[in-house]
């Protein structure tokens, strides 16, 4: 079996290429490009050269479904962001797609646009590299990566467009912020969309020229819009500061971003970290990783926990609806449901060394068992080609 690899430097691709070649598909790649125009070109002369089983991305790619149409291949893209605002594009409901989503509410949101061939689908990660990088890494390097508390990620302050609102009357501004402070605290339940009503919409739209729009046909709607892109981003940067502000007071906490962390003066900012050669150490030797879903995944688990998970690194997260279909909580991965909860639970798996262990090692064994690349990626492979 061939495929070919549409790229864009996702921090997934490396160890997906690297598990299909185990698996004994032939993978060649393409870079993603800036110009639609030679981009579809590129496409199809790479495509009657080499003659695809099916073409896959990370995310969706309404090009790439558009090209697979043409020539009836199909086309595999599992998301591992959200929102992905291209979800919503009419080619969504094209007939050679095969889309694998990793949060329920976001399946749930599209499905109905290609109800056979849109599937929910859980992330997964890949030990094998990780291990050979373990193996070679110096002692000190693995010391230099070792913290009681440690996150790697961004704030979200600049990927929170909201800010750049302007104008909004006072009335709407409050609204506005009351129930995303509401929204913060609350876990395992999104509420967003149903407060949010076209008067309070069309005011928004206006004090924000740049609002997104979709550059192709699409179901997007200005509610959905602005409740994931803008509100949800938003949400997601409160909540990080307002979490890492609690934690700073009480804890020494290593945060690996490079987002403006001034705000957080207690913070100890360590800057960008390599996600191939210097993440999984992170991971690994740290105490305690945390895990702050963005709140515009409002079920499922986001890249992160699988890759502290594949590392044998303990992982601490935010309660997720889905976390405990996939993890068994308290065995093999631990949670908290609000700021007060996870400020108690650091104190508690600090000082609670034999059980946090044994929790960071169960869970890398489940992860190796059920959610490696080697074994998800056949699943993947069998449900885009079932019937």
């Amino acid at each position: 079996m061939k495929t070919l690899f549409y790229r864009y430097k996702s921090i997934c691709e490396s160890e997906i290429i690297e598990a299909f070649s185990e698996l004994g598909i032939e993978c060649a790649e393409m870079m993603m490009g800036e110009d639609s125009l030679s981009e579809l070109s590129r496409l199809k002369e790479k495509i009657e050269r080499i003659s695809p089983d099916f073409i896959f991305s990370i995310n969706f790619f309404p090009i790439l479904s558009d090209v697979c149409n043409i020539y009836h291949i199909r086309y595999i893209s599992w998301i591992v962001d959200c929102p992905v605002m291209e979800l919503f594009y009419k080619q969504i409901s094209n007939e050679w797609n095969r889309v694998f989503i990793f949060d329920r509410v976001q399946y749930d949101e599209v499905r109905a646009f290609n109800p056979d061939r849109i599937f929910h689908f859980p992330l997964a990660a890949g030990t094998e590299k990780k291990r050979r990088l373990f193996e070679k890494t110096d002692p000190a390097l693995h010391h230099k990566f070792s913290h009681e508390i440690a996150f790697v990620g961004s704030l979200y302050t600049e990927k929170s467009p909201y800010d750049s609102v302007k104008g909004l009357n006072a009335y709407d501004e409050g609204y506005l912020d009351g129930i995303m402070k509401v929204q913060e605290k609350l876990y395992g339940a999104w509420i967003i969309e149903e407060l949010l009503d076209e008067r309070i919409i069309a005011e928004f739209k206006k004090c924000l020229p740049s609002f997104y729009e979709p550059v192709n046909e699409s179901y997007l709607t200005d509610k959905i819009t602005m409740a994931e892109l803008y509100i949800g981003n938003r949400i997601s940067a409160m909540e990080r500061i307002d979490s890492f502000k609690a934690l700073s007071e009480r804890f020494t906490v290593n945060l690996y971003t490079q987002s403006d962390t001034k705000e957080l003066p207690k913070i100890r900012n360590m800057g960008a970290a390599d996600s191939i050669t210097e993440m999984p150490l992170i991971f690994k030797n740290s105490k305690i990783n945390l895990n702050i879903s963005s709140k515009a995944i409002r079920s499922g688990l986001p890249q992160r926990i699988f890759d502290i998970m594949s590392s044998g690194g303990f992982v601490l997260s935010n309660y997720q609806p889905e976390i405990g279909e996939l993890f068994d909580i308290g065995t093999e991965i631990a949670i908290y449901e609000s700021i007060e909860d996870l400020m108690g639970k650091c104190d508690y798996y600090l000082s609670h060394e034999n059980e946090r262990r044994d929790i960071a090692e169960t869970g890398y064994r489940a992860l190796r068992e059920r959610f490696s690349y080697q074994i998800r990626i056949p699943q993947m492979i069998i449900k885009a080609f079932e019937g």
